[in-house]
């Protein structure tokens, strides 16, 4: 791989100071979930400090002197545009390695194909870009275009989801999304009991099947069906998507009519479709409903379908990786030693105070007790 140097991003500071202030850092500064993090090597830093590292990564680096013509090329694999929470991660991708920044991004959305993402990757190594960026839609089947990547010394950095079959990679950015599961679990437990509601008959619609994100919030969240002794009527795949919600939500109004009172979906985009699917089917829903909505991302919409009762409680998922990645990427022209891992530091929201706080034992073995936020206009003013 030729080596570039980052000076050229020097004069780009303030655009690159833009491009961070969505940073993990913005949200960890409301977070009483941050702990989510405890499962990690290293944590998401503040928006300010990316900017100092990046700027003191290019003051260290010594690849040569300063050449402000060359321009760092980074490939960037994105699993598709399917929810609102892609969108903003594909955007602060697109803002932290902007040309402005010194970079030239080439983006490539996948549309939910694995095979189109692979071949990707390998168009990628074959145009011998600098950096590739690379949001798995599944987690398995990478390892020989990881090698392929490694052979051709160009450092891969995942996002988002993780990869399982293979560690050919320099650094992961994502979230831990087994927590979210076992947080959703928790809350849900202390709910019902603050509600007096003694049975729970539950209905799952459910992510990717294969994506770590799915994975990670089914076993999580399956902990509680088990050892609550719950009734998971059913559960199928929405794929993340609005529509996918509200075809799932539609069939299980017609097969389960009368017999559930939860209805958990993995995402925002899900919950917005199975919604519409319960209003047409004349179920009631939310906080003064019959059944109990539960959903993951806390986008803007999301938020929003919380603060009006729509949502009881949404479990975010940080989409805003670009700066934390413009700081690897920084650090490791620098020739500077990298985190393996970092988790991006994330808050739990309801609609109420009914459930102040849950505890549970997090992916890493250890007992947490995280704030439930309620949600107000200024939180959903400032969300994704």
């Amino acid at each position: 791989m030729k080596k570039k140097v980052l000076a050229v991003v020097l004069g780009s500071m303030m655009a690159m100071s833009l491009a961070a202030c969505g940073s993990s850092g913005d949200a960890a500064a409301t977070s009483a979930g941050a702990s989510t993090a405890e499962t990690a090597e290293a944590t998401s830093t503040p928006a300010d400090a990316n900017v100092a590292s990046v700027a003191e990564a290019i003051s260290d680096a010594e690849a040569g002197p300063i050449n402000k013509g060359d321009t760092i090329t980074i490939g960037f694999s994105q699993v598709g545009h399917e929810s609102d929470w892609r969108t903003a991660s594909t955007n602060s991708v697109k803002a932290a390695f902007s040309k402005e920044n010194g970079f030239d991004l080439q983006f490539v959305d996948c549309d939910n194909d694995s095979e189109k993402q692979l071949e990707s990757v390998r168009n990628f190594i074959q145009q011998q870009v600098d950096y590739i960026i690379i949001d798995p839609i599944v987690s398995t089947g990478w390892d020989t275009v990881l090698t392929e990547a490694q052979d051709a010394e160009i450092p891969v950095i995942v996002i988002d989801r993780t990869i399982d079959d293979s560690d050919k990679y320099v650094a992961w950015i994502g979230t831990e999304t087994k927590n979210e599961g076992l947080a959703a679990g928790a809350w849900l437990k202390e709910y019902a009991k603050a509600k007096g509601i003694d049975e729970l008959n539950i209905l799952v619609i459910s992510g990717t099947t294969g994506s770590s994100a799915q994975i990670g919030r089914t076993t999580g969240f399956d902990q509680y069906v088990e050892s609550e002794k719950w009734n998971k009527l059913d559960e199928q795949t929405g794929d993340f998507t609005q529509d996918g919600g509200q075809k799932v939500m539609e069939s299980y109004c017609k097969s389960y009519e009368g017999q559930f009172n939860v209805v958990v979906c993995q995402n925002d985009n899900e919950a917005f479709g199975a919604i519409d699917a319960m209003k047409a089917a004349g179920v009631s829903y939310g906080v003064d409903g019959d059944v109990i909505v539960i959903s993951f991302d806390a986008c803007k919409a999301g938020q929003q379908m919380v603060m009006d009762g729509d949502i009881n409680a949404d479990f975010q998922c940080n989409p805003l990786q670009g700066p934390d990645c413009a700081k690897i990427v920084a650090d490791l022209a620098a020739g500077k030693d990298v985190q393996k891992q970092t988790f991006m530091a994330e808050p739990w929201y309801a609609h109420d105070d009914t459930v102040k706080q849950v505890s549970y034992k997090n992916a890493a073995g250890k007992d947490v007790t995280e704030d439930m936020i309620v949600v107000t206009q200024d939180i959903v003013d400032a969300g994704y």
